[in-house]
């Protein structure tokens, strides 16, 4: 969108505006009137710099189409610089008629002092520009300009006059998004203040006059090739250079013209031209690599100078080198990844500095990515995963891991006080009341993996038994691991044995999924002698 530079000191201007216009609307003290007088002087001497700026490319654009003889396509760049002209005068005479009636209609200047009479007065502004629509009025003048510059010079140029919904100061603001232009600027406004709007929106349009005339300005010889862009350009062997070794590089000039922008390729696709420069930017890959992980690539740089009915087209091969990206992976579990658990894993590739916006994808399993750059959740379902890592979309490589089956858990079985008992020398049946079952996960699988490793005995069979012969079987409750004794213990002789016979096992995962585990005869069946 053009809106035309500002200097430092206008910019400083159109804040002070803003500020007191808030602090208008807190109704503070009289001394916020006086300093919109200042501000309405200050947007004055800017609006005369505004247009003497103007006038004076107006003069070059004429100057300019004389000095190349008057040629069909400039005279008409110079008649819709005149044409904007001529238009900006309209606009800002406007302004000014308003200026001259909100004095007028509010009493006029002291005789002495030129003092204004009715600085204070609210009433008169806000029935004249709310309650008679010419707030309405003025908004339909002002962004008919910005829609005019826009169709002469062919560039976008802002509205003017906004509503409170469009205005980007007041759009979140509820109290004032549902005003209109008019009742955002000149409703409860002192008088005073509706003279620095005014300047204020002569100013913006001075502003866009300035943007519209450049824009014509630059379209003057525009088939005219002038080298007027020197530029002084390095073109080194290496931009990285050892401690101790030599800096070596091409010094030259490089010249362009502000009044030709040429068409730029790479390899036969466009590419954006700013200031007369062509901006390449394309990724690097390749798909060999020498022993030292380099591989020489090569692109063609074309570029077209129009000039009239001429044109002149000029290419240039050149070559760089592309270093194959190391990638770095760092994982609790190195070695290898559990299979169907969640591996977090840390991948970076240095190469890539902040460029590197990395995406993943597996082959024998799934890949999540983490909510920090690098960061991915493997989950392996073979006996091999595949992590393929992509940056931007472009492949960087593939690294392989190796996948071990989950540490089958240990059966602990738990008597009073909740401690392991003794199944070398046995318990003693009237201590023996109660016992709890528990599947233990492996210490390094847990240590690593903790979300992984959660283990319930969901079924088991709790017999006493003598000789070869069961004697009484005791309930398992599944939902605390434990079995009461107490139906069976009473029988009890020593020598018996209570005989713990886990039936059924389960993991719960980090994603809270719950699998069967298969122990073994051996490791499935606890026996605790009766003593």
């Amino acid at each position: 969108m053009a809106g035309g530079k500002e200097t430092p000191r206008q910019k400083m201007i159109g804040m002070m505006y803003l500020v007191l216009t808030a602090l208008l609307a807190l109704q503070v003290s009289n001394t916020i009137l006086d300093r919109f007088i200042f501000i309405d002087k200050s947007l004055e001497q800017s609006a005369a710099n505004y247009k003497a700026k103007n006038s004076n490319t107006v003069d070059r654009i004429r100057s300019a189409v004389e000095d190349a003889g008057n040629r069909e396509e400039d005279v008409t760049v110079l008649t819709k610089a005149q044409e904007v002209r001529a238009k900006t005068n309209e606009v800002v005479s406007k302004l000014d008629e308003y200026r001259s009636t909100f004095i007028d209609i509010t009493g006029g200047t002291e005789s002495e002092g030129g003092a204004y009479k009715g600085g204070k007065n609210e009433d008169e502004i806000a029935n004249l520009m709310v309650r008679e629509k010419q707030g309405d009025q003025l908004k339909e003048v002002l962004n008919s300009y910005a829609q005019f510059i826009a169709q002469e010079t062919g560039a976008e140029f802002e509205p003017l006059a906004l509503d409170g919904r469009e205005n980007p100061v007041f759009k979140d603001n509820p109290d004032q998004n549902k005003k209109s232009f008019a009742e955002l600027n000149f409703q409860n406004t002192p008088m005073v203040a509706g003279l620095a709007t005014l300047n204020d929106l002569k100013t913006q349009v001075l502003a866009r006059e300035s943007a519209a005339l450049d824009e014509l300005a630059r379209k003057v010889g525009a088939k005219d090739l002038k080298f007027d862009d020197i530029k002084v350009m390095v073109r080194p062997k290496s931009n990285v250079v050892a401690a101790g070794t030599t800096y070596e590089a091409d010094l030259f000039i490089a010249a362009s013209s502000s009044a030709v922008t040429p068409k730029m390729m790479v390899n036969g696709k466009p590419v954006p031209v700013e200031a007369g420069m062509g901006k390449i930017k394309f990724p690097a890959s390749a798909t060999k690599y020498d022993k030292d992980n380099r591989a020489e690539q090569k692109f063609k740089a074309t570029i077209q100078i129009d000039q009239g009915a001429n044109s002149e087209t000029y290419e240039e091969t050149f070559s760089y080198f592309v270093t194959k990206p190391v990638i770095q992976v760092q994982s609790q579990a190195m070695q290898a990844l559990y299979l169907n658990c969640a591996n977090d894993l840390q991948v970076n590739v240095p190469a890539l500095g902040t460029s590197y916006k990395p995406s993943f994808s597996a082959t024998g399993g799934t890949a999540v990515a983490g909510a920090k750059t690098g960061q991915v959740t493997v989950i392996p379902k073979a006996a091999k995963v595949d992590l393929t890592v992509s940056s931007n979309g472009y492949k960087i490589g593939t690294e392989s891991f190796r996948v071990k089956p989950i540490p089958k858990p240990s059966i602990e079985v738990l008597g009073p006080g909740n401690k392991p008992v003794n199944l070398k020398q046995g318990e003693a049946a009237n201590r023996l009341r109660s016992l709890t079952v528990k599947a233990v996960p492996d210490e390094d699988f847990a240590s690593v993996l903790p979300k992984e490793a959660r283990y319930r005995v969901t079924d088991a069979e709790i017999i006493l038994a003598r000789g070869s012969r069961p004697v009484g079987k005791a309930k398992y409750n599944a939902s605390n691991g434990t079995a009461s004794l107490n139906s069976v213990i009473s029988k009890a002789k020593p020598g018996d044995r209570i005989v713990v016979d886990v039936k059924k096992v389960q993991r719960m995962n980090s994603r809270g999924e719950r699998e069967d585990v298969r122990l073994g005869a051996s490791a499935s069946t606890i026996t605790v002698p009766i003593k």
